[in-house]
């Protein structure tokens, strides 16, 4: 059996115990095991096959890994302050129009406009945040 076989038959087997455990580390070196079968299918003896391996691995697990793991552990993006109020649905308290309006946003009370400056928007209509500009939310009737 050829050398570059058996590097195959270890990718394959580390890429399912990659599958498996979800790590990055067993893929990355089934990765170098196929570079290293590449260079037994050229020709190359297998001690020259087995550096290209640890050549491989080594930049992989290095360089690669980390960066991988950076991009994969970076936290969700998370809303804070007004920013967090776009999208949430309000109540009208006082009827909304194009110069100014109350509504209550999740249990708190915001000055407000509409969204829409032809529009008018009457007391106890259910409303969607829009905007937020400056201390007013700008808010557009749900449909």
């Amino acid at each position: 059996m050829s050398t570059w076989v058996i590097w195959l038959i270890i990718a394959a087997v580390l890429g399912v115990v990659e599958v498996m455990t979800t790590t990055l580390a067993f893929g990355l070196v089934g990765i170098a095991a196929l570079i290293a079968a590449g260079a037994g299918l050229l020709g190359a003896p297998a001690a020259v096959q087995f550096g290209v391996f640890i050549g491989a691995s080594a930049v992989g697990l290095g360089v690669a890994r980390p960066f991988a793991l950076r991009h994969i552990r970076q936290p969700p993006l998370l809303r804070t302050g007004t920013a967090a109020l776009v999208g949430r649905t309000g109540y009208v308290l006082e009827e909304v129009g194009p110069h100014g309006g109350r509504v209550r946003i999740g249990g708190e009370e915001w000055s407000a406009r509409s969204y829409d400056e032809t529009l008018v928007i009457p007391a106890g209509t259910k409303v969607d945040v829009l905007q937020i500009e400056g201390a007013s939310a700008l808010v557009y009737p749900r449909e």
